[in-house]
């Protein structure tokens, strides 16, 4: 036989017999290192020589502001399914304020290659009912409540009579007038 048809079927049957030799290790111990570990809050943790434990964890936030960052193109379709289900869909630019629930973080988990993931600080205490309206959202997700943000109802005012004075141009009245010049051209 043709020593050059045989060479593959050769390194295939290495290749098995190292796969096969490999040791594989033992899954109820993987995880467990030697040494003390420390518990806190029902968890163990095995820090290195000049790891000092922490007294208290800190107290994990409430929301979480999620951006979309990657194009969608070319995408799973369970992909685009949660970022529909987020909100994410229409622009890079959108912002979604999620929930820190087990939920939203397993989906949250799926996409995480896709989106950036802020916890939402409040420096200056949580808005109250009043207070919307006078809340920011900044990028690093600082929510900062401020009075002066709020709606002058002076402008407001000022925006309904520019918006119903009947001798506004308007987009109709450009097309109809250009349309009219259009056709009448002396």
């Amino acid at each position: 036989m043709n020593r050059t048809f045989l060479a593959p079927f050769q390194l295939q049957k290495q290749f098995v017999r190292n796969l096969l030799s490999r040791q594989q290790p033992n899954k109820k111990h993987v995880y467990k290192r030697v040494g003390n570990g420390k518990q806190l809050n029902g968890i163990i943790y095995y820090g290195r020589d000049n790891f000092e434990m922490p007294e208290k964890l800190p107290e994990p936030p409430k929301l979480f502001r999620v951006q979309r960052f990657a194009p969608l193109k070319h995408r799973i379709y369970w992909e685009r399914k949660i970022l529909f289900q987020l909100g994410l869909i229409n622009d890079l630019k959108d912002v979604a304020i999620v929930k820190n629930t087990p939920e939203n973080n397993a989906l949250l988990w799926k996409v995480k290659h896709l989106v950036s993931v802020e916890p939402i600080t409040f420096p200056y205490g949580e808005p109250s009912a009043d207070d919307i309206n006078h809340t920011k959202l900044n990028e690093n997700g600082e929510c900062i409540v401020h009075k002066k943000i709020g709606v002058d109802e002076r402008c407001v005012e000022e925006a309904d009579k520019f918006i119903k004075d009947p001798t506004r141009l308007d987009k109709d009245t450009l097309k109809r007038e250009a349309l009219l010049r259009w056709v009448r051209s002396y």
